[in-house]
C-alpha cells in the first residue's frame, strides 16, 4: 500500500557504491514506470540502461567520450550526438543527451552528468581521490531510431505481425 514503483534505475547505483570500491564501472537494467501523458516517443512503462564509473581521474570527457561512442555503435559512425545542460539533482555538471532523427528534429535517449561529490561522500568514497559519471538511457526508444519506427506504442500492442520483423 506504501509502495511506489520505481521511476528510473538510478537508485541502484548507491547501493553498488557502497558495496565496492573504486575503480569501478556498472551498468543495469530495468523496467520503469511514470505517470505521464502516452504518446509516440514517450510510454508510463519503459526500459532504462544506467551506468556509472567512478575512478581516479575520470572527467566529462570520458562521459561525453563513452555515450559517443555507445550511440555510434549503436546507430551508425555518422550519428550527430547533442549534449545540453540540464539539471539532475545527483550529478553536476547534468546533461541531456540526443541524436538526430533527421529533419532538423533531435530525439532525447537520457541523462547524463558527473557524479556529485556529495553522492560519493554519502557512498563512502573519497571525492578528493576519486571521480565519477553516470548516464540512464531509455532503451524502448532505441529500435525506434534504428528501425526507423515511428510511434513507440506499437512495442507494446502485441500484434506479432509487427514484433516478429524483429
Amino acid at each position: 500500500d506504501n509502495l511506489l514503483m520505481r521511476t528510473q534505475t538510478t537508485a541502484i547505483q548507491k547501493r553498488v557504491m557502497e558495496k565496492r570500491k573504486p575503480p569501478m564501472k556498472i551498468c543495469t537494467l530495468g523496467k520503469c514506470y511514470r505517470y505521464e501523458a502516452v504518446d509516440a516517443t514517450h510510454g508510463h512503462t519503459f526500459h532504462q540502461v544506467d551506468c556509472f564509473a567512478v575512478g581516479e581521474h575520470i572527467t566529462f570527457a570520458d562521459l561525453k567520450g563513452t555515450l559517443a561512442q555507445f550511440c555510434r555503435e549503436m546507430f551508425g559512425q555518422d550519428t550527430a550526438i547533442r549534449f545540453r545542460p540540464d539539471f539532475f539533482p545527483f550529478v553536476e555538471p547534468g546533461a541531456e543527451i540526443a541524436i538526430s532523427i533527421g529533419g532538423g528534429r533531435w530525439l532525447e535517449l537520457g541523462g547524463a552528468g558527473m557524479i556529485h561529490p556529495n553522492v560519493l561522500k554519502g557512498c563512502g568514497i573519497d571525492p578528493e581521490k576519486y571521480t565519477g559519471f553516470a548516464f540512464g538511457l531509455g532503451i524502448d526508444r532505441m529500435p525506434m531510431i534504428k528501425h526507423k519506427i515511428d510511434d513507440l506504442r506499437l512495442f507494446m500492442e502485441n500484434d506479432l505481425r509487427f514484433l516478429r520483423q524483429f
